[in-house]
């Protein structure tokens, strides 16, 4: 059975629906297929169900810190039955319907290109002159001796717990190892933090990792970075024994790998589009997200910045390109926040990047407890709070920020502004923050810069 589309999206995430509603609504002839569930992964197992589950023990120790607060009680069967209303039960019913309502036809099941303008689904061959791949991610999985046979959970099975398990050995100290090691310490878990790098979050400021490792090893987590898993075993007991390079060993109830995504490209049929993947499975876009002839890739499948938002920024210029209007993508103020505690945020480059990008690098670091008001109306005896700018000399405008501190994820966005907008420094230096405000460490570390 065959059916001609005007486009056809392999993917129904964040980036694949939102791909498809934007054509449907221009009056194009859409089909969507997934093979999961219509939403993708951020809603049901990885952004939205681990927001809502850290939100209640961070809500908890604000007020363990605040004057004259007592410490709540932490109810998890009440918050794990909050999460389960958010991911609606893993039903994907709902919008699945409303894609439908907007005259897009969802086919279920794995969707591979077969030619030129042909996709198969199942029993459906869709033909189109327009192919959006938005198939996004899965967990990746180490090659460490004894893993597959000691068992292992990723992001989903921790994101969808009924009960707290007594104790868990993480393996990866990126966003996601992070967040959840975190959320699992809190909930009375026994947590062990395993990273490779010599810093958490590798990809950002090596200070940002040293701050954050102080305040998870005041929540009660053994960080241990630069270590490895060398192998894996199973008790008698069903505990993991995870044994280390270089020697030693630790134990847990429960072992997570958090090491990383890897592209979901080995079933597509990228040979039969002409597409050679990357060493990971990415496919490579250019600034318009085409991938090749008549085929786009937006979303985490590019391996450009594996975040949300940027997935629906990458549906927004393939689709504006697709419809004839110009577009094309800046990834020079792309936010990025670990929603942990204190929060982390970071945007653009960092000091050691932009160096690499030859730029004539200026910097401004500030202890926001010694440097602004907020912190210590925020709580008591404020934690490490830092704030650093990176500013290109020559130019005069910033080029990247970061922030450890309350809210800097909300914040964040007042320097991704300034990125974007290319904005003087000496406009900057002009402007007024209210009072008292975390914004307030931008603007006196834009005042601080030595240029």
């Amino acid at each position: 059975m065959s059916d001609r589309y005007d486009a056809v999206v392999i993917g129904a995430g964040p980036a694949g629906r939102g791909a498809a509603g934007q054509l449907a609504s221009e009056g194009l002839r859409v089909a969507a297929c997934e093979r999961e569930l219509v939403g993708g992964e951020c809603p049901y197992w990885a952004c939205i169900p681990s927001k809502a589950l850290l939100r209640p023990p961070e809500a908890r120790a604000d007020a363990r810190r605040a004057a004259g607060l007592g410490e709540p009680e932490q109810r998890y069967a009440e918050i794990a039955a909050y999460r389960d209303e958010l991911v609606r039960h893993l039903d994907d019913s709902a919008p699945a319907e409303a894609l439908e309502k907007k005259g897009i036809d969802l086919y279920r099941g794995v969707a591979r290109i077969a030619g030129a303008g042909r996709v198969e689904v199942g029993d459906h061959t869709l033909e189109t002159e327009r192919i959006l791949i938005a198939c996004g991610t899965v967990s990746s999985v180490p090659a460490i001796d004894g893993l597959e046979q000691a068992g292992y959970w990723t992001n989903r099975e921790a994101t969808t717990l009924s009960e707290i398990p007594e104790s868990v050995v993480v393996l990866g100290g990126g966003p996601v190892g992070v967040e959840l090691s975190q959320m699992l310490r809190r909930f009375g878990a026994e947590v062990t933090l395993i990273q490779a790098s010599g810093h958490l979050l590798a990809r950002e400021d090596a200070r940002v990792g040293e701050l954050l490792a102080e305040a998870l090893r005041e929540d009660g987590i053994d960080v241990r970075a630069a270590t490895r898993a060398a192998s894996v075993a199973r008790e008698q007991d069903g505990r993991r024994t995870v044994s280390l390079e270089g020697g030693g060993e630790v134990s847990a109830a429960e072992l997570l790998v958090a090491i990383g995504r890897t592209p979901r490209t080995d079933e597509l049929g990228l040979e039969a589009a002409g597409i050679e993947p990357g060493e990971r499975g990415e496919i490579a876009v250019d600034e318009r997200c085409r991938a090749g002839e008549g085929i786009w890739a937006i979303g985490d499948v590019t391996g450009t910045m594996p975040f949300t938002h940027v997935a629906s920024y990458q549906a927004r210029v393939a689709c504006a390109d697709i419809l004839g209007r110009e577009a094309r993508t800046d990834y020079a103020a792309i936010p990025r926040v670990v929603f942990c505690d204190p929060e982390i945020a970071a945007v653009g480059l960092s000091a050691d990047d932009a160096r690499g990008q030859g730029i004539d690098v200026a910097t401004s670091r500030l202890d926001l407890v010694d440097a602004i008001a907020r912190p210590i109306t925020y709580e008591q005896e404020p934690r490490g709070q830092e704030l650093e700018i990176v500013a290109d000399r020559e130019r005069g405008v910033l080029v990247g920020a970061w922030a450890v501190a309350p809210l800097a994820g909300e914040w964040i966005h007042q320097a991704a502004m300034a990125i974007k907008l290319r904005a003087p420094l000496e406009i900057l230096r002009d402007t007024v923050s209210q009072f008292p405000t975390y914004s307030e460490g931008f603007t006196e570390a834009v005042r601080a810069l030595e240029v």
